[in-house]
């Protein structure tokens, strides 16, 4: 899809104006950078840093049939959530692959739910739940395109955001949303892709720019920058939080992905549920993190050896900017999992030394 093709968020035109180096991505015409991708980076992590994430589908499930319809197609278990929790889940294919990674948000008791997932991955998700649907009275709705989203990350995110939203969102917990009607009305929720603290507000369309302008101004006095596609991939590339299309896809299961904490095999029948069980006892390969030894960078597909022979592939890789070396996610054979293994990267036909490393490869002060 060329870049006249792809959708605009509501904040495009705010991009454009300010410098945002638009890319396509997923569909979508995102910004990757306004300044520096190791610029923004720093902003998050000492800082706060705004992003538009209006790209991210956002799916709406009510009535009495919903939470039968969620549980249904997802692995976590959605009845343990009460009003305004969120958890991490997964929506499985029927071989135990992986449709998408998603958060689902109980809004209220009626019930009513909010599902974000994946931009590339939205209309596939549609129509996968759509396919599963239970018979139970349930209402669906796809609010990707009369919504916006934006994240608000970095140890500052508070800060910047008590003066719009009030000194209420300072007592929620992570993984905990709540509705505002003023001063304007917002789902926030503390959660985020960065490995720091924040928020993400999902709000109309048409005020999006508005509330972006406000967190801007907001969080001024505490140096924050409006950040892109890049700076969001190197942030949560450190906190190690899988990217669907690199650590995820169809062909990857959880367990081998280290995600088997959110499949629960006990709640009863979903899609993909007896192919897990069989993941569960024989994953394949796993997910590690490698430190290089030298300052090559590790792209996607590159192979992973112990002596001559083959053991892994490359997800993603950067030279870190939070901890200045080079490192890679990858998954390996299972015997290689350990860490303190010594392996070695083909990094465009020279090998490069690596270990095994614990991961996340970065996680925040206290």
């Amino acid at each position: 899809m060329s870049d006249e093709a792809s959708r605009k968020t509501s904040l495009h035109a705010w991009h454009a104006a300010h410098g945002g180096r638009m890319v396509e991505f997923g569909g979508w015409s995102m910004p990757v950078q306004y300044s520096t991708i190791v610029e923004e980076h720093r902003a998050v992590r000492e800082r706060v840093g705004l992003f538009d994430i209006g790209h991210m589908g956002r799916l709406f499930f009510a009535g009495p049939g919903a939470l039968d319809w969620l549980e249904g197609v997802t692995t976590n278990r959605v009845a343990n959530l009460a009003a305004g929790q969120i958890q991490y889940s997964l929506i499985p294919n029927e071989r135990g692959g992986l449709v998408d990674d998603i958060l689902v948000y109980r809004l209220d008791e009626i019930p009513e739910f909010l599902v974000v997932c994946n931009a590339s991955n939205r209309e596939k998700v549609v129509g996968h739940v759509l396919i599963h649907q239970v018979s139970d009275p349930a209402d669906f709705e796809d609010r990707t395109l009369e919504t916006g989203m934006i994240a608000v990350q970095g140890p500052k995110a508070l800060a910047t955001l008590a003066p719009l939203l009030g000194e209420a969102i300072g007592s929620m917990k992570y993984y905990r949303s709540m509705k505002l009607t003023a001063p304007f009305d917002v789902i926030v929720s503390r959660t985020g892709y960065t490995g720091e603290d924040g928020f993400e507000l999902a709000v109309a369309s048409d005020i999006a720019e508005e509330v972006w302008e406000a967190v801007l101004k907001s969080g001024r006095s505490h140096g924050i920058v409006p950040c892109g596609l890049g700076a969001r991939d190197t942030l949560r590339f450190e906190a190690a939080m899988p990217l669907y299309g690199h650590e995820l896809g169809e062909e990857i299961n959880p367990y081998s992905a280290g995600l088997g904490w959110v499949v629960k095999l006990d709640k009863g029948d979903f899609v993909g549920r007896e192919a897990l069980s069989h993941f569960r006892k024989s994953p394949g390969r796993l997910r590690v993190g490698l430190a290089l030894e030298g300052k090559r960078i590790a792209r996607e597909g590159c192979p992973v050896f112990h002596d001559d022979r083959e053991v892994g592939k490359v997800t993603s890789g950067t030279f870190s900017p939070t901890l200045g070396r080079s490192l890679a996610m990858a998954y390996v054979d299972p015997e290689f999992q350990a860490v303190g293994s010594g392996l070695q990267v083909d990094v465009r036909g020279h090998r490069e030394a690596a270990q095994v490393v614990e991961l996340p490869f970065y996680r925040r002060p206290g």
